[in-house]
């Protein structure tokens, strides 16, 4: 994608917006952060913006009104960045408002500002952005962007697991301001690019999970276009598969597809397996908790009067013996109930089987990163997305406002 830098702009003294991504999960007991992976992966872009001198203002969201426990102040979030950084993180409780104005017209070169969670403001929830549809170029006229947009002379986004936002914070300052990527923004983009458009082969794609619907777009895209030579299938994934052949797994696990109305990708999944049966794997056996004990069944045995939690051994042996033949591998969705003792073998083994393999691997999504913290190193891993609904769109190849919208402002400044 055509995308201007950091590498291509000077920045000292110039005061520059960052638009960064550190929305994270909050412990309901406590009401603190519990997991920091998105502000650890915001660190090299505001380090590299403050150390050539440039007056650094930060806007960023933390949850929103269709996740309202974790729509918090983001003060914790600048205490932990200026932690890590080892330089103070600011923080004003405004957005955009004159307390706001008025610390990012008082910075000093290498100074950094954290201003509050811009979702406060309406303009900035999904709700808004579902019922008022602006173009970027209306947005120029929200309230966040024209009070901060002629206070700063930049504007760098380092958000991509917002990139399938169309809020004005993500889309609407290229419209006005030089823009430029940050560094985990560009390490997405040419991560992501590689695997959708020229992965090392064999390429192989893990999907499991409950967020069915994820995994069927990237199906639909990665199989059509030869991305994946292999896709191998795990949780309700698999077993929306093996319903599309007529396998019936039982009341348990069938009532637990229709009742969340998952079975409407049954048809789909009859079609991508009349297509490309010979690319998709599907597990032999299963796994089900009895009593607190871990039973396997294998496939040609059910159905079975329990809930199936797990792929089996058999299922993980096999996929074993694929993934350690693949020059690429992309993960998303543990492969059962991970979070219990019965249900957690298939998705520790399969992430120890990824960790260890020989090719690329490419993970991304909340449940998967959150899993695969829990049972391997992540620095095992060669590259962790931090996108969710931005990964999926991408490559499932759907169009990201953010990328739209930098793409617009590089071709701008290239001909200015």
């Amino acid at each position: 994608m055509n995308i201007t830098t950091l590498d291509d702009l000077d920045v000292q003294g110039q005061v520059v917006l960052l638009r960064v991504d550190i929305n994270s999960p909050i412990d309901r007991t406590t009401g603190k952060i519990n997991d920091d992976n998105r502000l650890n992966m915001s660190l090299p872009t505001i380090a590299d913006l403050a150390d050539a001198g440039a007056r650094v203002a930060i806007i960023a969201h933390q949850g929103d009104t269709l996740d309202y426990h974790n729509l918090v102040s983001l003060r914790e979030h600048a205490d932990r960045l200026s932690e890590k950084l080892g330089r103070d993180v600011a923080f004003i409780d405004d957005v955009a408002g004159p307390a706001a104005r008025a610390a990012i017209e008082a910075l000093s070169d290498g100074d950094i500002l954290l201003l509050e969670n811009i979702r406060i403001l309406t303009e900035e929830v999904s709700t808004f952005e579902g019922a008022v549809k602006l173009t970027p170029a209306e947005m120029t006229g929200t309230y966040l962007v024209r009070h901060l947009a002629p206070l700063v002379d930049l504007y760098v986004n380092d958000a991509f697991a917002a990139a399938h936002r169309n809020a004005p914070s993500m889309v609407a300052f290229q419209e006005l301001l030089p823009t430029a990527g940050g560094r985990l923004l560009i390490d997405e983009v040419t991560a992501l690019s590689a695997l959708a458009q020229n992965p090392e082969r064999p390429c192989v794609f893990l999907l499991g999970g409950l967020k069915i619907s994820d995994a069927f777009s990237m199906m639909e895209k990665v199989l059509a276009d030869g991305t994946a030579d292999t896709i191998l299938t795990t949780g309700i994934t698999a077993n929306v598969m093996l319903l599309a052949r007529g396998t019936d797994l039982g009341a348990p696990s069938e009532a637990f597809i229709e009742d969340r109305s998952l079975d409407v990708f049954i048809p789909r999944a009859a079609e991508l397996l009349a297509t490309y049966g010979d690319r998709i794997e599907v597990p032999t056996d299963f796994a089900y908790d009895d009593d607190g004990e871990r039973r396997e069944i294998e496939v040609a045995d059910l159905p079975v009067d329990e809930l199936l939690i797990d792929v089996g051994s058999k299922t993980v042996a096999h996929y074993a013996e694929v993934i350690a033949d693949a020059a690429t591998i992309f993960v998303n969705g543990p492969a059962g109930v991970y979070e219990s003792t019965a249900g957690e073998y298939g998705t520790r083994s399969l992430w120890e089987i990824v960790a260890a393999a020989d090719g690329k691997s490419v993970i991304g999504g909340g449940d998967t990163v959150a899993s695969a913290r829990r049972f391997v190193d992540p620095d095992d891993i060669d590259f962790i997305s931090t996108g969710g609904g931005a990964l999926i769109r991408f490559l499932s190849g759907q169009p990201l406002p953010l990328m739209d919208a930098m793409e617009r402002a590089a071709v701008r400044q290239t001909s200015e």
